[in-house]
């Protein structure tokens, strides 16, 4: 067979792959209800317990002689209505289903005999908020003491961690691609369609009515198989031929549309929720973090650590190590450089899909082009830390992450992203190796 005809069998093959795994994703949205929208149907004015979302509004009601306790705050917008009363400390907290624009009231029946708003206060009051998952709001009472939020170190104590469980996030799928970019050289565009398969394949799992456990370990097999037959079917037969990089990154972006638009038709373009997807918060000391973010945060963990080992201590992740560094002298020296292509593939395509499912309980929700949105994310965490190193990937992601999280206390969130990609510039301008990569001689 040739070359050409073998490249467009195994391009039907991937297809075909996505097509039988996604037909149960359309009728998964038919029967799986979503809570959230349950909300929204029923129009009441129930009082939700902030656990029972990720996204939450809140503050710390202070005045003249120091904490405000048992104070009703109470938020309403977009058919939902949550309650809280403030602790002896006066912190509150109301968990809101979804990000977006709410109304905020003191009940001033229930402040403390003596206690008043200050004069001009704004009660209710309108909260805005997207792009991240807590939004405080502050109130003036007598002569201009304020209802202060948490303390700045406090506020930054649980950005840098919500900024570190995002950036290990990150790592998974920057490890997954730099593993690929140093073994071949290949900036594959399409990686942000196998971090969206990842979450897709788990939804779809999970809805056929598989425990969610067992749906994510057949979910990170699936991504791992899609590499493996994105390398056999397509980039093999390239390398063999000897395509250049540039020729070989655009098909990669034809390949990134080509499986978004295909996981769009069979799956929607609406936004699913995996089971689980709403967790409790968690309060650590000063700090609160969800249970889904600290999970994730403990996996992700776990998995570069695995990586790590790999890499280090085993005979693969030895001569991956070889092949990354001069593929011709590891041919050289008896390694099989195919087969170990073909190996970082496959963990390549794990690593992206379970970064892919964290990606979707950290947001939370499965959407067809969510891979698509972290894209530049995860190239910018590859190339901080250093194009090919994989360790200079996790450094960078955790860069990456920490940063995003952190600005929103001065940024707008919509520009946190935006302020991510500029540190990279910035970096690149005085470092274009990376932080950890090798100056190379060009020419």
């Amino acid at each position: 067979m040739s070359t050409p005809a073998r490249i467009r069998r195994s391009l039907l093959l991937v297809l075909g792959l996505l097509t039988l795994v996604l037909l149960g994703a359309p009728a998964a949205q038919a029967s799986q209800p979503s809570s959230i929208p349950a909300v929204h149907q029923t129009q009441t004015a129930a009082t939700i317990q902030a656990s029972e979302f990720d996204n939450r509004i809140g503050g710390v009601l202070r005045g003249a002689d120091g904490p405000i306790a048992d104070v009703t705050v109470t938020a309403k917008g977009n058919g939902f209505e949550g309650e809280a009363t403030s602790g002896p400390n006066g912190a509150w907290s109301i968990g809101v289903p979804e990000q977006g624009t709410y109304e905020v009231e003191i009940d001033e029946e229930t402040l403390p005999e003596g206690v008043a708003l200050a004069e001009g206060q704004e009660n209710p009051r309108q909260v805005t908020f997207a792009n991240t998952s807590s939004a405080t709001t502050l109130f003036l009472f007598g002569e201009g003491i304020v209802s202060q939020q948490a303390s700045f170190l406090d506020t930054l104590a649980e950005r840098a961690l919500a900024g570190f469980s995002f950036g290990l996030l990150l790592a998974l799928s920057a490890v997954g691609l730099s593993l690929i970019f140093g073994t071949t050289g290949l900036t594959n565009f399409a990686h942000g369609e196998m971090v969206t398969i990842g979450a897709v394949l788990a939804f779809a799992f999970s809805a056929a009515g598989l425990p969610i456990t067992v749906a994510i370990v057949l979910a990170v097999i699936g991504g791992g198989l899609l590499g493996y037959v994105q390398d056999a079917g397509l980039w093999k037969p390239l390398r063999r031929r000897g395509t250049g990089l540039v020729p070989m990154m655009i098909v990669s972006i034809g390949l990134a549309l080509a499986l978004r638009y295909t996981i769009q038709f069979f799956f929607g373009g609406a936004t699913q929720q995996l089971p689980g997807s709403q967790s409790e918060i968690i309060d650590l000391g000063s700090v609160s973090i969800s249970r889904n973010n600290l999970t994730s945060l403990i996996v992700s963990l776990v998995i570069i650590l695995l990586v790590a080992f790999l890499l280090l201590r085993t005979r693969i992740g030895k001569a991956t190590r070889a092949v990354a560094d001069n593929p011709a002298l590891a041919a050289a020296s008896g390694i099989d450089v195919d087969r170990v292509i073909r190996i970082v593939w496959v963990i390549g395509g794990m690593l992206a899909a379970l970064g892919g499912i964290l990606w979707a309980y950290y947001r939370p929700g499965v959407s067809y082009n969510m891979g698509q949105q972290i894209l530049l994310l995860i190239f910018a965490g590859v190339t901080l830390g250093g194009l090919g190193t994989v360790f200079g990937a996790l450094v960078g992601s955790i860069i990456v992450g920490l940063f995003v999280e952190i600005s929103t206390i001065w940024l707008e969130a919509d520009l946190k992203y935006v302020g991510a990609l500029l540190i990279l510039i910035l970096v690149l301008l005085f470092r274009p190796q990376g932080i950890l990569g090798r100056r190379e001689r060009i020419g």
